[in-house]
């Protein structure tokens, strides 16, 4: 039986802890060969594009793709799972909460394994939905207490950091400038759709780490070439897909001044197969741009928690 599930249904069943889980063995998985992942392709049109990312999860026995439209209007986003032993169709599930909890956890893992056990100070660029996920992933994993924020919408910053402080438990202030988000944070975070860096990489303060998560296409950049010199750890969740779309690496890596060989996927840090964080000075970037298989593992378990509770509507087919 193939079931249907609504964003609504998805939303029911998927936190946090959930998402963390499922990614970070995903990215396991996946450092020792275990799953398979193709980088995100687009179909440009003149009014609209089509983007897909598929793998599979032997080990859950399922493969899958995302596939989501952009638009004027705004973006769809659907995850289909398969059976891997016979093809057969499992789910098709609405995704764009799913992909919004994917994407913080991802960031929520990166922290997990390279900020510094003892950070308790964030700056966060951002205060739109992606943004949300972003710093409850990092209160998730790290002992947080004050978040800056900074956005250009002063009405939309004062909203996001009351709810934020609400839901979280934390301090959640306004930023004045990208300076003060910066200076003094432990941890920063970039989740915009910026095309320039949203701050000076000169900035940072030894030991900081840097999740950059906004720039999934080779025209947007949030990190300028400062704070990526200055990173003794470039990491990414995954070469493939970060030498295709990392606009923030770009530059370095067309100059020279960073080699794909320096680039240490997540995955293999969880592995064990790459040394993450040296020294407590050092400071580290995660870029993230996303993979299939982060989706899809993340779906699966919501598919397992939406059958045990009768959720979904059947599909004819």
């Amino acid at each position: 039986m193939t079931i249907f599930l609504s964003e609504a249904e998805v939303k029911s069943v998927l936190t946090m802890p959930l998402a963390l889980d499922a990614v970070e063995s995903a990215l396991r998985e996946h450092a020792r060969g275990d799953a398979l992942d193709t980088p995100r392709v687009r179909t440009r049109l003149p009014l609209a594009t089509l983007h897909m990312l598929q793998g599979a999860l032997p080990s859950a026995g399922v493969a899958g793709y995302k596939v989501y439209t952009s638009s004027r209007e705004g973006v769809r986003f659907l995850v289909h799972l398969y059976d891997a032993a016979n093809g057969q169709p499992l789910a098709v599930m609405e995704a764009d909460y799913l992909g919004m909890m994917r994407t913080g956890a991802t960031g929520g893992v990166a922290a997990r394994w390279l900020a510094r056990e003892d950070a308790t100070v964030a700056g966060l660029f951002g205060a739109g939905w992606q943004a949300r996920s972003q710093l409850e992933a990092l209160c998730a994993v790290r002992p947080i207490k004050r978040c800056k924020v900074y956005a250009r919408r002063a009405e939309k910053l004062s909203h996001f950091c009351t709810e934020m402080a609400l839901k979280l438990g934390i301090e959640v202030v306004p930023a004045a400038n990208p300076r003060e988000t910066v200076e003094g944070s432990d941890v920063v975070v970039t989740m915009t759709t910026s095309a320039t860096p949203v701050f000076d990489g000169a900035w940072l303060q030894p030991g900081t780490h840097i999740t950059a998560a906004g720039s999934n296409s080779l025209i947007r950049r949030e990190i300028d070439e400062t704070a990526v010199k200055r990173a003794g750890l470039v990491c990414v969740d995954s070469r493939a897909v970060a030498l295709k779309e990392a606009g923030d690496l770009l530059p370095a890596l067309e100059k020279g001044r960073l080699h794909e060989g320096a680039l240490v996927e997540l995955g293999e840090v969880i592995a064990g197969q790459r040394s993450g964080r040296s020294a407590r000075e050092e400071i580290t970037l995660f870029e993230s741009q996303g993979m299939a298989i982060q989706d899809i593992a993340v779906a699966v378990r919501i598919l397992v928690l939406a059958q045990g509770r009768g959720l979904g509507s059947q599909l004819p087919y």
